[in-house]
């Protein structure tokens, strides 16, 4: 990142690109505003959730939360210089579209959250936190 001009891509991918990807991509955004960071998901939902949009409030990012799910197929995955999976089945979507994106590919192995359990979310809510700013401090 030694020149100056160059604008570091970051792509998060979860299933429905309405909690995971899109709480990852708005945490970022916060910690690195120099960054340029984006979400998809390999099968879109609707809406992003309710549920996101409340955590990201109590994080003080719900300002970088995007406005609408947004699928892979829509994105130049070629363009990304890293792109973050939430499972391993996201990385396998991403490589069936992008095969030459193999080695910018990272998997959190963050799991989906079921029915918003308090617990089973809080749980994946802290762990997104930790590694999106481990992430974060790594390319300072």
């Amino acid at each position: 990142m030694e020149n100056e001009d160059f604008i570091y891509k970051i792509l998060f991918v979860c299933t429905g690109n309405a909690y995971r990807s899109p709480i990852c991509e708005a945490l970022l955004k916060k910690l690195r505003p120099d960054l340029d960071v984006d979400s998809a998901g390999t099968k879109i939902v609707s809406k992003i959730t309710k549920e996101a949009r409340e955590y990201l409030m109590s994080e003080d990012a719900v300002q970088y939360l995007k406005k609408a799910p947004e699928s892979i197929d829509n994105k130049q995955l070629e363009q990304y210089n890293v792109i973050i999976a939430m499972e391993h089945r996201h990385r396998d979507s991403v490589l069936k579209k992008c095969s030459e994106c193999k080695n910018k590919i990272v998997v959190w192995d963050i799991p989906d959250k079921i029915f918003f359990l308090r617990k089973r979310t809080e749980k994946i809510n802290n762990q997104m936190k930790k590694k999106v700013t481990e992430f974060a401090e790594s390319l300072t």
